[in-house]
């Protein structure tokens, strides 16, 4: 997901696809450490996009 995509989001949708990156990277780790994640690149996708909505979420607030 592109930051001008993100930006698109409103506060509340911004909020649930957080959330649900978060559950997605909580079962990736769960399968690398059972060794049945066969795209690692995965996880720096998703933790890059957690990170990305995140600064959205400041740059609302901040604008504020």
């Amino acid at each position: 997901m592109k930051a001008k995509e993100i930006n698109e989001l409103t506060t509340a949708e911004m909020i649930d696809k957080e959330k649900s990156y978060k559950d997605e990277l909580f079962n990736l780790r769960f399968q690398l450490a059972t060794g049945q994640l066969e795209n690692t690149a995965r996880l720096k996708q998703v933790r890059k996009n957690i990170a990305r909505i995140k600064t959205a979420l400041r740059q609302q607030e901040l604008s504020k």
